[in-house]
């Protein structure tokens, strides 16, 4: 199986040329069976070349194969070596993490969107663009060297705004006069910015080092020689790529609006793909930022601001979609916050858990707006938990996973987060993220009450229409509601086990962190810290998170009017949350009206300026040719016909002369000599 791991990106694309060429010719029944099988078959190949790795030695966990040359691009400069860009995968224990998670929750995600898209327009065309994203963030994860990951990159990004647009000529936000296509496109340019700083990190190293494949730029960084403010510099570039992939501090706010796309594509973007790209790059670059503690550094400051900022937008949202989009750029922060203080592994395994109960999170949401007729404001939902039981039950697991209660996977992967900022030294890093952990609790809680709890709030019609979704949709919920319990057993800290090393995570991941020259801080300050102070962090993270249920409870289930009241007393503080903090507003002031005034401005020098030097040249020229032509005309053509008229003139009169008759000229001759007598006579 692992010399087939070429295969697992190329059966979903095989599956976009499918449905992309032939699927308005083909029943929705197979598009459908096209569409989850080529990703089935992804996800059985890819089991099985992870069964096969994992049966390696633990040091030799690495397999590559390259499929061929894609750029031989000569030396870099005098006896430089070769630099040549092969096109070539490679499977390790990072990235068969990843693999899985994408490959299984992908698959689950096309399943639940066969009955999800049932009744919409472009059946086919989804379900390519659905492939497609599926092959890119693929490509992408078994990428063996940093290019060929950027194309992965650039297509998920490319797939990002095809389906956050794919209601293109619908409205999407009331507040911002937003269309889906405005949403898509906004994704696609913020995405840009992130990019171009990528692409400048990725030149520094091919400079550097004369290769961009992963393990050799690794081995280059470890073996020392490059400059640290030069991998400062390129760790922070790369990681400005990661803000835009991943949805980090300032460049987020693409996503809570690429819910303008179907709920089936939020569940993809926001748990198996597009938004965990960041996060596994930083991971898989680990030899370069345990070489660059200030880049780390930064890493983990933005990822504790993404945390609590992207959660406190989530107190006051009322879309059931928004509230989970900022839940997941917070949870996102948590992931970058861990890999900045070196916790890597936890962060991978936070990663892995999120992506199921995220996942859960974004169909069961999509259950709901699917039963409510299309209603995605959760202050007009309510009672749902007595008609919607199958969606409820599964909600309810995501959320208690999400809020970190002990024994679901939210719990594990969290506390490995928080306790490798604890112990690596980050109290700051680990204040911000436990009271970020109780927002979270707080505002899902909120969610889950407004939603399954209370009184029906909507239509008659709604409350009419009403129902449990089809069992299509209701099974993948189960099978995510399963993993996200069961989850995070596999990556048990050792204070929880009396000191046993059970936590099989962890083992799995540590040859790759150690074999880049990456120990990681965290995990490894962890070592050394007692089992006892651990357990104590535990609990107190876990008591903050109860706090958070605690006081959703009694606001929304306990006292009725409480948040409202509430919510009036804090006036302007309540109105900044509601509001978001006016970020659209700030960045529309700042960025977008001077952009636009600066286009507006580059336009009239265009048009003004060069347009007006180049018509002016133009004007100039074209009167000089008419001069020219005037003189051309007038003067010289006329001076040369009034010669040809006077020799025509002259000839006409000499014509009458030069005859050729000699009589004519005896006759004239006579005349001649008569008149000149005549003269002489008269002049005596």
């Amino acid at each position: 199986m692992l010399k087939l791991i070429w295969l697992i990106p190329v059966l979903p694309l095989l599956g976009v040329a499918a449905n992309g060429l032939f699927g308005r010719f083909m029943s929705r029944r197979a598009v459908a069976w096209v569409a989850c099988g080529v990703v089935l078959l992804s996800l059985l190949l890819s089991l099985g070349a992870v069964t096969e790795l994992s049966g390696l030695p633990e040091s030799g966990r690495h397999y590559e194969t390259e499929l061929g040359t894609w750029l031989p691009l000569g030396s870099l400069g005098p006896g430089g070596e070769g630099l040549r860009i092969g096109w070539g995968f490679a499977l390790d224990p990072l990235s068969a993490v990843l693999l899985l998670v994408v490959t299984g929750v992908g698959f689950l995600i096309h399943v639940y969107a066969t009955g999800y898209m049932a009744h919409e327009e472009g059946y086919a065309r989804f379900f390519a663009y659905m492939n497609l994203f599926m092959g890119m963030m693929l490509t992408l994860v078994l990428a063996s060297n940093l290019l060929v990951m950027f194309v992965g990159w650039e297509g998920v990004g490319l797939c990002s705004y095809l389906l956050i647009g794919f209601f293109y000529d619908r409205p999407f936000d009331a507040r911002t006069g937003m269309s889906c296509a405005d949403a898509g496109r906004k994704a696609f340019l913020t995405n840009r910015i992130g990019d171009f700083a990528f692409l400048i990190g990725m030149l520094y190293l091919a400079t550097a080092f004369g290769s961009l494949e992963f393990r050799r730029v690794s081995e280059g960084i470890a073996g020392g020689g490059m400059p640290q403010a030069v991998l400062t510099g390129v760790g922070i570039l790369l990681f400005v790529g990661a803000c835009g992939k991943s949805a980090q501090v300032p460049l987020y706010v693409w996503l809570p609006d690429a819910m303008a796309g179907p709920t089936p594509v939020s569940a993809l973007i926001h748990a198996a793909t597009m938004v965990t790209a960041g996060v596994y790059m930083v991971c898989r670059m680990s030899a370069l930022y345990v070489h660059a503690p200030a880049a780390m550094a930064v890493v983990a400051l933005i990822g504790a601001l993404t945390a609590i900022f992207a959660a406190s937008m989530g107190l006051a949202a009322t879309d059931i979609k928004k509230v989970l989009a900022y839940s997941t750029v917070s949870q996102l922060g948590y992931m970058f916050a861990g890999a900045g203080v070196g916790a890597f592994a936890g962060s991978m395994f936070h990663l892995m858990t999120h992506a199921f109960f995220k996942a859960l999170l974004f169909l069961g949401a999509g259950s709901v707006i699917h039963g409510m007729s299309g209603e995605q404001d959760i202050r007009r939902m309510g009672g749902l938990r007595r008609k919607m039981p199958a969606t409820y039950g599964t909600f309810l697991v995501a959320t208690l996973a999400i809020a970190g209660i002990p024994g679901l996977a939210g719990f594990f992967s969290k506390d490995e987060i928080l306790w490798g900022a604890w112990s690596s030294g980050h109290r700051g890093v680990w204040a911000v993220l436990a009271a970020a952990a109780g927002v979270t609790a707080f505002y899902m809680f909120r969610l889950l009450y407004l939603t399954f709890f209370g009184s029906f709030r909507g239509t008659e019609e709604q409350a009419h229409h009403v129902h449990e979704s089809p069992r299509v949709m209701t099974v993948p919920l189960m099978v995510l509601a399963v993993l996200s319990v069961i989850g995070g057993w596999i990556g048990i800290p050792r204070a929880l086990a009396l000191g046993a090393d059970v936590n099989v995570f962890g083992r799995w991941l540590t040859p790759v962190f150690v074999g880049a020259g990456a120990a990681g801080a965290g995990e490894a300050a962890a070592e050394h810290a007692g089992a006892g102070v651990e357990l104590g962090f535990m609990a107190l993270a876990v008591a903050v998170a109860l706090a958070g249920i605690g006081l959703a409870t009694v606001l929304y289930r306990r006292r009725e009017g409480m948040s409202e009241r509430l919510a009036e007393a804090l006036g302007p503080a309540y109105r900044l949350v509601r509001n978001l903090y006016w970020v659209d507003e700030l960045y529309d002031a700042l960025v977008i009206r001077p952009f636009y005034a600066l286009c507006r401005a580059a336009r009239a020098f265009d048009v003004g300026i060069v347009d007006g030097a180049v018509n002016g040249v133009r004007h100039v020229t074209v009167g000089l040719s008419h001069v020219s032509n005037a003189n051309d005309r007038w003067l010289v053509d006329g001076l040369v016909n009034l010669v040809g008229a006077t020799v025509r003139g002259a000839s006409f009169v000499f014509r009458r002369v030069q005859t050729g008759v000699v009589q004519s000229y005896a006759a004239m001759m006579v005349f001649g000599v008569f008149l000149l007598l005549i003269i002489y006579t008269l002049a005596r």
